[in-house]
């Protein structure tokens, strides 16, 4: 159902069962999956590719131009996976001519008011808190958490199942599995709950726990703790 008070471009391409709430926007050269729902006063624009039974509350706005001085009007993607949820105010920027695209994977929650600069991935079940800030070419493997307001420098790579504390500044890269915090953040334990809680199998469990263990400790090796 698509209210009369919300705007769609004859070019977007949204599936018929698709909910549009009054005051959005949609423009032109976007497709939307079936079962999605789009709140009151989204915007989405250009280059937006929204997949199937996502959810996308007030005021985010999907797919603006990169906040990078080099762009140059280049044509390029924000990519959203399946049943993911964005809430209230959430910015998402589509890519620049390096990656051609922002990427969100599927089942993902990402939280009010944080924001996804251009050309990042952001993998599978991820989950970003209220007023994160992940800065652009950013990786985020599968399963992974990022806290309230945590911030997250350009070109970090962060590996699945890590968890970034609330208030967190992130540099780097990160092996799967560790838990991080502090500004700067340092590795301070490995995240067992989350990979005992996990679909892996016990055998990669146990790898995982081994690596991250070893990961930790040369850390508090080289600091002398």
């Amino acid at each position: 159902m698509i209210q009369p008070l919300s705007f769609i471009h004859p070019e977007a391409q949204v599936a018929k069962n698709v909910i549009v709430d009054p005051f959005s926007t949609i423009d032109k050269n976007v497709v939307i999956g079936e079962g999605t729902w789009i709140g009151p006063n989204v915007t989405i624009m250009e280059g937006a590719r929204i997949g199937k039974q996502c959810k996308i509350f007030p005021g985010a706005v999907i797919s603006a131009v990169p906040q990078d001085l080099k762009f140059n009007g280049e044509d390029s993607l924000a990519i959203i996976g399946n049943n993911t949820t964005i809430r209230e105010c959430v910015t998402i920027n589509r890519g620049t001519s390096i990656n051609g695209e922002t990427k969100i994977g599927n089942n993902c929650l990402i939280m009010a008011y944080s924001h996804i600069a251009h050309d990042c991935d952001i993998g599978d079940n991820v989950q970003l808190n209220p007023g994160c800030s992940i800065a652009g070419f950013v990786t985020i493997g599968d399963n992974s958490h990022v806290g309230m307001n945590a911030s997250v420098h350009q070109r970090s790579m962060i590996g699945k199942y890590c968890v970034i504390g609330a208030g967190s500044f992130f540099k780097g890269e990160s092996p799967d599995g560790i838990v991080w915090g502090g500004v700067p953040s340092i590795p301070i334990k490995v995240n067992t709950i989350g990979i005992e809680r996990s679909s892996l199998s016990e055998s990669d469990k146990k790898l995982l726990l081994e690596v991250g263990e070893q990961f930790i400790n040369s850390f508090k090796s080289s600091r002398n703790i």
